[in-house]
């Protein structure tokens, strides 16, 4: 296969794509490095004693930002992929390598191909990633982070509430994710015309002849249709199929939505559709990545054509570009999350319209 008369991963395609993996694994060093410094800065408080006098153990810090880092890298993964751009064609251009393929009549935008196609894999790699991590990696590492933001030995979250999607509404006043228990139990919802209500004191996610469901301690239904209502004690509860990864699933979109990865967006959305916080999460974990490219295509034009030490000048212009797309991105996306803008228009405005002056940009060249 040939791209603009050069073979696809020929010898110029092979050694452009060395330096640029060569670069990316120093830059995801850097770039990732520098996000866990930060990570610890802001949280020097998982190093403090815990209650009961002993010292933060050192074992679960250590395993917190293992876990954690893959998310970390999910952050700032464009950054990695424009950083080792940046530096492979500086050290090309350092050699005057990219001069010899102009003059082998070799153009600028063919020989940078093998940066784009990194590019489009990177941003392939940070959908699964995410994906993965989130199903594999998420509720450990979120387990963890509970410990060390509370000192405590349990995983407790405090007033957690989630709907279904038939509409039903559940509420706990404390949950215990690891253990499978409720304390304070309500639970409202409709069968046709009746209007039920469920209390309990406590509640137990366990299985009672092969069917899941929650054991109560002083449950109490309620059932009202029309005037009529009736009151009667209940032990076993599975009108309203919920269980305790579904219940953790809501509050983590309630608190922390950013996290969420697209299969469980996609889950809450089909459960509160309205939400416009999902559906510009949704989007945006579909356009984020792609920065991978557009970044390569609004920052490479800068650094060619440039006469000799003035390589200063293109990195500085590049980088300004990156900041004003990040800058941009955000305030896109927060303003699809509270509806001021559309959640589509959001998420894609910013990178179709740096994606479209990234193509001016290329097409522009002096080659």
């Amino acid at each position: 296969m040939r791209i603009a008369g050069l073979e696809l991963f020929g010898r110029i395609d092979r050694y452009v794509a060395s330096l640029f993996v060569g670069a990316y694994f120093t830059s995801l060093l850097l770039v990732v490095g520098l996000a866990v410094i930060i990570d610890v800065a802001s949280n020097l408080d998982y190093f403090t004693p815990w209650e009961n006098g002993e010292p933060a153990p050192a074992t679960l810090i250590l395993r917190y930002y293992a876990l954690n880092a893959p998310f970390l890298f999910l952050q700032v993964a464009p950054f990695v992929t424009v950083s080792a751009a940046l530096f492979t064609i500086v050290k090309l251009s350092r050699h005057n390598e990219l001069v010899a393929c102009l003059n082998a009549g070799v153009s600028a935008r063919r020989a940078v191909v093998p940066l784009f196609l990194g590019g489009a894999l990177a941003a392939l790699g940070m959908v699964a990633l995410r994906e993965f991590a989130t199903d594999r990696l998420g509720p450990e590492r979120d387990r963890l982070r509970h410990l060390l933001d509370t000192h405590t030995t349990g995983w407790r979250l405090e007033d957690v509430w989630m709907r279904d999607i038939a509409g039903n509404v559940v509420g706990a006043r404390e949950f215990h994710p690891d253990e499978g228990r409720i304390e304070g139990l309500e639970i409202v919802g409709a069968r046709g015309p009746t209007l039920i209500s469920v209390s309990a004191q406590r509640a137990r996610f366990t299985t009672l002849e092969g069917a899941p469901g929650w054991l109560l301690e002083d449950g109490v239904l309620r059932e009202e249709t029309g005037d009529t209502s009736k009151r009667s004690s209940l032990e076993w509860f599975d009108l309203v199929a919920f269980t305790p990864s579904e219940l953790l699933l809501a509050d983590k979109g309630d608190r922390r939505a950013l996290e969420l990865s697209l299969a469980e967006l996609d889950v809450l959305a089909a459960r509160d559709p309205y939400n416009l916080q999902y559906q510009t999460l949704y989007h945006y974990h579909v356009t984020f990545p792609l920065a991978n490219v557009v970044l390569l295509l609004i920052t490479l034009p800068f650094l060619f054509g440039r006469e000799r030490g003035k390589g200063v000048e293109g990195l500085g212009a590049a980088a300004l570009m990156c900041v004003l797309y990040f800058c941009l991105d955000f305030i896109g996306r927060a303003l699809g999350m509270d509806g001021s803008l559309a959640p589509l228009f959001a998420s894609w405005l910013v990178v179709l319209v740096f994606g479209s002056l990234g193509v001016v940009l290329f097409e522009g060249l002096r080659t």
